[in-house]
């Protein structure tokens, strides 16, 4: 833009020169010659212009940039501190308030015996360059206050905060305490967002939470043992103090501080959503459920109980409040995060989640949610068959805890939770019977040797009727429940042959 302005006074200058201005050579043999040849009689006015319009334009942008940052302050804690931080910020204002104060300096230095030239072409320079640079400040400083790009840049600073930790660069409870900042910061823009109907705001505050997160994870083995210990720049924290003393030793002892805090904020903004925004509750979950992977895949047993704590936490909050919608797929993420635990070889970490998952799918028949109860148990029926394909040292004890989910059922609701559970454990005594594993079936075959034959016989039915993946309805686990691929279709003749139902 300044080359522009400057290109376009040049033309008409030069036309002016050698067409329609004074003849050649009475100022100057040239026209930059005769352009700097000041006259002293009316150049003090001109240059205390200059000075006054950088003044304006100062103001003009002080004023401007004062009610975005403001407007942006009141939504995002920490915007007028990370604003007055940034480099850009700090040199546009320098570079005005450095023009302004020299325009009044040459303003009075302008003499009948005094021409200060190259003073004045500065200030010629300066105020095109203040003139120009404001529409592309402006477009800078709202791209600077865009919300997602806050986000990230709130990220990057806890994330650069932990690397000085884990590099034993500065004051470590500064830096406790920095991390900590950003990690609420993060919360706040997320919380507000959800009360504003904010989903897209909301969703990239729950992700940026969860890169620190797994970017942590990644340099946490280098971090000293100090940065473990709850410091004094952190201990007076609210939900630090809220904590058991012998509960804040545990946490030191275990490692788990950050990730406690990530976590704790994720509760937070989970039962803040449970009922305004569901889309952020699948989000805290899908992201809690990476978490949980990276700490299997850096061998970080602590972390791993700790996502299911959490975890459980969401489920509990999910049943209270009666949202099957949530529940299930909350369960979704919970038997994701499970068969991850399968494939890295954690059995004892499979082990502790499907009894979690058994835990709640009881706790929901007793609720009389029976529909949280089936989907419970086709995820712990997923789970066996996984641990089964893997050869994992936890599947038997799977299928046992398995087949301990039912439940002598009292009225409808319960009776049809009760049916879901059985159909799964038939669909796996049939994935068990195609795959050659006869033995497990008949464990399955045992365990349902007293139900009733008109019960049988309405499973059977019912499993036969599925013969598309597809459900009818869009839904987020993209398959039918009771859906058998074909080779364990046909194996449920012989297995309900064990149970002396007979095919039609």
């Amino acid at each position: 833009m300044a080359i522009a302005s400057l290109a376009v006074f040049a033309g008409f200058y030069t036309l002016d020169f050698f067409v329609t201005g004074a003849p050649p050579g009475a100022d100057g043999p040239t026209a930059f010659d005769r352009y700097v040849g000041f006259d002293s009689d009316t150049i003090p006015d001109a240059v205390t212009g200059l000075a006054a319009m950088i003044a304006a334009v100062l103001g003009i942008v002080i004023t401007v940039v004062s009610i975005i940052v403001q407007l942006s302050a009141d939504r995002y804690t920490g915007v007028a501190r990370m604003f007055l931080r940034d480099r850009v910020n700090i040199g546009v204002m320098t570079f005005y308030v450095i023009a302004t104060s020299c325009g009044v300096w040459v303003s009075l230095s302008v003499k009948n015996s005094f021409m200060p030239r190259a003073a004045i072409v500065a200030m010629l320079i300066a105020t095109t360059i203040a003139l120009a640079v404001m529409l592309p400040y402006f477009a800078y400083v709202f791209w600077f206050l865009d919300p997602s790009n806050i986000v990230a840049r709130i990220r990057q600073e806890a994330v650069r905060t932990t690397s000085a930790a884990a590099a034993r660069d500065g004051n470590l409870a500064t830096l406790q305490a920095d991390t900590l900042f950003a990690m609420e910061e993060l919360t706040d823009i997320t919380s507000n967002s959800i009360s504003g109907k904010d989903k897209i705001i909301a969703s990239r505050a729950v992700d940026a939470l969860k890169d620190f997160a797994l970017e942590y994870i990644a340099i946490k083995g280098q971090a000293s043992p100090e940065w473990f210990g709850i410091g004094a720049g952190i201990r007076d924290n609210p939900d630090f103090v809220a904590m058991d003393p012998e509960s804040l030793i545990d946490l030191e002892e275990r490692r788990t501080w950050v990730e406690w805090k990530v976590l704790r904020q994720y509760f937070g903004i989970f039962n803040e959503a449970l009922a305004a925004m569901r889309d952020i509750n699948y989000l805290v979950a899908i992201d809690t459920r990476y978490i949980g992977e990276a700490a299997g895949d850096a061998g970080d047993e602590e972390l791993i109980k700790l996502v299911y704590r959490y975890m459980n936490s969401y489920m509990r909050a999910t049943l209270n409040a009666r949202d099957v919608r949530t529940a299930y797929n909350l369960l979704n993420q919970y038997r994701k995060l499970i068969e991850a635990m399968i494939r890295r070889d954690h059995s004892d970490a499979a082990l502790e989640g499907v009894g979690h998952i058994t835990y709640y799918a009881q706790t929901s028949f007793d609720m009389q949610l029976a529909f949280v109860t089936e989907t419970a148990a086709y995820d712990i029926s997923a789970l066996c068959q996984l641990a089964h394909q893997e050869k994992s040292p936890a599947h038997d004890e799977l299928l046992a805890r398995f087949l301990e989910l039912d439940r002598s059922g009292r009225g409808k609701s319960q009776e049809k939770g009760l049916l879901g559970v059985r159909k799964a454990q038939v669909k796996l005594a049939a994935y068990y019977l195609s795959v050659g594993a006869d033995k497990n079936a008949r464990l399955i075959a045992d365990d349902m040797k007293d139900e009733p034959a008109e019960r049988l016989e309405t499973i059977r039915a019912q499993l036969e009727r599925v013969t598309t993946k597809d459900f009818w309805e869009i839904i987020d686990r993209g398959r039918n429940f009771e859906f058998m691929p074909e080779p364990q279709r046909r194996q449920m003749a012989t297995y309900f042959g064990w149970l002396g139902i007979e095919g039609s």
